[in-house]
């Protein structure tokens, strides 16, 4: 009879192998890679926080059953992997991605539990090996509770938020906030909390609060500000994903990120010049 997973992980990217190494310390998990290729170099070992870790690895189309699945995958590959996701017959999918593609995930899983939840646990790629970079929390939607368990098992900072939308919309401003900037200039996160950088940041959050608000943000300014602020501090060291992505020359997340305040923005009638600034500037260093 094939193995059945009580956990798999799509995405084999670098905050994907930090969540795959510290969970395979307390139990099973497999790791689904963008393809059998990479699975099978995965298979071979990969330095994890200074520790060699050796993956169940698969590629999509021979992906195991697994009882409860996390997509760490850019959002661009979304549906597809939520799709690999479907196909291994879990109990629930739930996304740690950027943006907001819950709608995108419920589709693709039609009859399976799907949400999306969200993380602020930091990693990088530094060469062939994986640093992780500031431990955050994972916030999941109701009815992910048995993977909030495995989580807290592994040791991460992990629970079910009843105000799941809420929690999004302040992972959002998070990251319309540091990553473009992290991107642009080219230096981690911390350091966008010292001039000259820190004067766009304050312009990016007070341009994001009040679309964001009306979105359904629980967050005051100033306590909006404190969390941008916060987490800049807690991920200091990191690189940011788009950063790690103009520095490989990939397609960065900007539109799934920024693109996407810019049209809540738009619904709402609010100004936001600055946004529009560092996604025509993150577009260029994408080409």
């Amino acid at each position: 009879m094939p193995v059945r997973y009580p956990l798999a992980i799509v995405g084999a990217g670098a905050l994907g192998l930090h969540f795959a190494a510290r969970l395979a310390k307390v139990g099973r998990v497999a790791v689904i890679a963008r393809s059998g290729e990479r699975a099978e170099e995965l298979r071979k070992g990969v330095t994890v926080g200074g520790e060699r870790f050796v993956p169940d690895a698969f590629g999509p189309d021979d992906a195991p059953g697994a009882d409860w699945v996390i997509l760490l995958v850019k959002t661009c590959g979304t549906r597809d992997a939520a799709l690999a996701a479907r196909a291994m017959a879990p109990r629930g999918v739930v996304s740690l991605q950027n943006g907001l593609v819950d709608e995108v995930l419920r589709e693709a899983c039609a009859g399976v539990l799907a949400g999306q939840g969200i993380t602020t646990e930091g990693a990088f790629r530094d060469g062939s090996t994986v640093q992780p970079s500031g431990a955050g929390d994972t916030l999941l939607p109701p009815g992910f509770e048995p993977v909030a368990e495995l989580l807290v098992a592994a040791g991460l900072r992990a629970r079910v938020e009843p105000e799941i939308a809420a929690a999004r919309l302040a992972k959002l401003l998070v990251n319309v906030a540091i990553n473009p900037l992290a991107a642009i200039f080219r230096v981690r996160n911390g350091e966008l909390l010292a001039p000259p950088h820190r004067v766009l940041l304050d312009a990016l959050v007070a341009e994001a609060w009040p679309v964001l608000k009306a979105e359904g943000l629980l967050l005051d300014e100033a306590a909006a500000r404190a969390r941008v602020e916060a987490v800049a501090t807690a991920t200091g060291a990191n690189r940011a994903s788009m950063l790690q992505d103009v520095l490989a020359g990939r397609k960065t997340e900007i539109d799934a990120i920024t693109g996407v305040l810019l049209a809540l923005a738009a619904r709402h009638g609010l100004p936001a010049p600055t946004h529009q600034a560092v996604l025509t500037l993150v577009k260029r260093l994408e080409g």
